[in-house]
């Protein structure tokens, strides 16, 4: 009979203890959740849980914010309806309501970037207070001259460019605010929470507007949506200064001074590829496949053989899908470029695949669904591209975000309505959806060939930003260190070594082990001594 020898009582009870702090050690990781993330030593252990969707609503300036942008985005929709309807009432020409449009996006195509220079040089709280004040001011000359008779086309054109600048220099100062309104690991939530909000008032501001037309008429209709152009106002003035969050920007000695050039923007975007990559992919969609204004009026009158009523329904079901696709990109806890890339795959293939609904009800349904994954890839993509530049270039940053996104509408939407016109609803509907899917199949080969690099990006980076570490949060596809005790903080934590495993090992296993390392420095004298003898 064989007996097993077993260790003595008192070592199995420190190793047992040992294998109880470790499992405890482990579930207070924060890093085990995300094993591909950076994080200072220093790292709270708090900063990496999950953020969700309305997060940011805890945050009180952010809920006084989201209460003056609702009513404001609701007056922007009223504002454009109202405008088209005027214009057309005095030209009776639907070209004169294209030029109406050209007015008010050519100066955000022509001044985005430099416009971005302004939300990096000055408070972006005084900006916006400002370009609210010229809406109000351009909304009520609009009402004054409707009401008294003496509007006319010229005059409404150039009102409208004058709109358009304004708009060039509110749009970057916007993005930029979110960050300084809510911590970096709520900036999701809060961008997710501006496009639902944007997306309901969609739905609000037409209705609203096209009934104040139909009432008490086009000046009315101005008049009121001055009246929400104050709600925005009140906001920003409820707003103190010690309620913003403001991150000071280390400069690294002897570097030259940074005085807010345009330059300095594009070369901070060329030198972060994730960055780059999604400035692309953003800027196709938004050429070619945002031209749903095109593609669906053909499809509703001339496939499907209905009328308006069937359009504002394919309208609905886009902005119903779009509400709950901005909120579902506020409960993501990472920020992929991996996942940026399919959700821009995901849309075009949706968008491809409607084009073939047999029916008008297969076609709400599919609309919903493109709506959703537009919204969360358009989400995704402006709060990816603020977490991942450094806090002194991101107004020119997002000028550049903003130019990719309505830059190439002026280009995108006269060829996607020639494809139409020329070979049929169907086809020009699939043209809009294949060509993004296209490129997030080219920037999915292109992630795939790069070697050593890995473009993942979680919560836990922007944390670090906020803690002070901005070199760390801004590389974000980081190159292998050189093995050494110090590096172990600035490399991924997929290129660092691996650590033996802390898990307690059966008792007989650990008991041989024990036994082996103890032998071992017998046999190296056996070897020793055969080596010396056989000399």
């Amino acid at each position: 009979m064989m007996l097993r020898r077993h260790p003595p009582a008192g070592e199995a009870g420190v190793r047992q203890q040992r294998s109880v702090t470790a499992r405890s050690a482990r579930a207070a990781d924060p890093t085990r959740d995300h094993p591909r993330s950076v994080l200072p030593a220093d790292l709270p252990e708090e900063a990496p849980l999950a953020p969700r969707a309305l997060a940011p609503l805890s945050n009180r300036p952010y809920r006084t914010y989201l209460a003056g942008h609702a009513v404001a985005s609701t007056g922007v929709w009223m504002q454009n309806i109202a405008t088209d309807w005027l214009v057309l009432e005095l030209t009776g020409s639907p070209a004169a309501v294209g030029v109406t449009m050209a007015c008010q996006f050519a100066p955000v195509l022509l001044l985005g970037l430099h416009a971005g220079q302004l939300a990096d040089r000055f408070p972006k709280r005084t900006l916006l207070m400002l370009t609210q004040a010229a809406f109000l001011t351009l909304t009520a000359t609009l009402a004054v001259v409707t009401l008294t008779g003496v509007a006319t086309a010229p005059l409404v054109w150039a009102l409208a460019l004058v709109g358009g600048c304004v708009t060039a220099v509110d749009g970057p100062a916007r993005q930029a605010f979110a960050g300084e309104l809510v911590p970096a690991d709520h900036l999701r939530g809060a961008v997710s929470l501006n496009s639902a909000v944007f997306q309901t008032s969609r739905l609000l501001g037409p209705a609203v507007a096209a009934t104040l037309i139909s009432t008490v008429g086009t000046g009315w209709a101005f008049a009121a949506t001055a009246v929400c152009f104050t709600a925005p106002l009140v906001a920003l003035a409820l707003l103190r200064p010690a309620d913003l969050l403001t991150l000071p920007v280390p400069r690294v000695p002897g570097a030259p001074r940074d005085r807010g050039s345009v330059r300095t923007a594009l070369a901070h975007v060329r030198q972060r590829p994730h960055v780059l990559v999604t400035i692309v992919l953003v800027g196709i969609v938004g050429t070619f496949g945002l031209n749903f204004p095109v593609v669906l009026t053909a499809m509703s009158t001339e496939v499907l053989h209905g009328g308006p009523e069937l359009y504002g329904a394919f309208n609905t079901a886009l902005a119903l899908g779009s509400t709950a696709g901005a909120l579902v990109a506020g409960t993501r806890a990472t920020t992929r470029l991996r996942l940026i890339v399919a959700a821009c795959l995901g849309f075009g293939a949706l968008q491809a695949a409607a084009s073939l609904a047999p029916n008008a009800a297969v076609l709400l349904v599919v609309l919903v669904a493109v709506g959703l994954v537009n919204l969360a890839f358009q989400a995704m993509a402006n709060s990816s591209v603020q977490l991942w530049v450094d806090p002194d270039v991101r107004g020119r940053v997002m000028g550049l975000y903003l130019l990719a996104f309505v830059g190439g509408t002026p280009f995108g939407a006269p060829l996607v309505g020639w494809i139409t016109e020329t070979w049929g609803a169907r086809v020009g509907l699939a043209f809009c959806g294949l060509v993004p899917a296209g490129a997030a199949l080219v920037a999915a080969v292109l992630l795939a060939r790069r070697v050593g690099v890995h473009p993942a990006q979680t919560v836990g980076r922007a944390v670090a930003a906020r803690a002070g570490d901005l070199r760390l949060a801004s590389s974000a596809w980081l190159p292998a260190a050189p093995a050494s005790s110090s590096s172990e903080v600035t490399r991924p934590a997929w290129q660092r070594p691996r650590r033996p495993s802390s898990r307690p090992q059966p008792a007989a296993a650990t008991w041989r082990s024990s036994r082996s390392s103890a032998a071992a420095p017998r046999r190296t004298r056996r070897a020793a001594s055969r080596t010396g003898s056989a000399g």
